[in-house]
């Protein structure tokens, strides 16, 4: 049996939606902290919302060149498990926290991944996004080829999947974990149950499990 795929389901705004990715199988739960995003939460509601995450599904913080004294008000207010760094910022800054962070990578032909993975050293891992105007896939894929076959850090996917094509990129990428948000939602910020129990389920099949 493969090694169990673990799940990040990202960009939650509702309690119910918390609730229902944790039962869905979910390892992680992302919130964003990204004023520009559709997804953003505000720090009073992402703290009522990760009261709600359940024993051992981690809350992920996600931030975009976010000035470091606002990072640690945040930090101060909503008990984050681990932060998530999608802009520009430098490893120095991403280290700054004194927390468990993975910082997002957006790939495409020419990109030198494994070149950003040393540079990134520190990381509990590296996520591949795919490469669009700002910051985030925008529910965009990528070629899933120009990864290479081995990584000095946990490799985390992401851009473009859903339940559709969970399987597949499982399968042929074998990653650590898979990151969706856009691909198991009804509108920006509104999960679906179903979407994500399904998207669960693709992984698990493509895990044997």
């Amino acid at each position: 049996m493969n090694v169990r795929t673990r799940i990040k389901i990202c960009g939650l705004t509702r309690s119910e939606d918390v609730r229902d990715a944790a039962q869905a199988g979910a390892d992680a739960i992302g919130f964003v902290f990204y004023p520009r995003s559709p997804r953003a939460v505000l720090p009073e509601q992402a703290r009522s919302l990760v009261a709600q995450v359940p024993p051992f599904v981690a809350s992920v913080g996600l931030f975009v060149n976010e000035d470091a004294g606002r990072v640690r008000e945040i930090l101060q207010e909503v008990p984050l498990s681990l932060l998530q760094f999608h802009g520009d910022e430098t490893p120095e800054y991403c280290e700054s926290f004194g927390r468990a962070y993975i910082k997002a990578a957006r790939v495409r032909a020419g990109f030198d991944l494994l070149k950003y993975a040393v540079a990134y050293a520190g990381a509990s891992g590296l996520l591949a996004d795919a490469w669009v105007d700002g910051y985030g896939g925008g529910g965009e894929s990528f070629d899933w080829n120009l990864l290479p076959a081995q990584l000095p850090l946990p490799l985390i996917l992401a851009g473009g999947l859903n339940a559709a094509n969970a399987c597949e990129a499982v399968r042929r990428v074998r990653p650590w974990a898979v990151d969706v948000s856009s691909g198991v939602e009804v509108a920006k910020g509104i999960k679906d149950r179903k979407l994500m129990e399904a998207f669960v389920a693709g992984v698990n099949e493509a895990d044997g499990r």
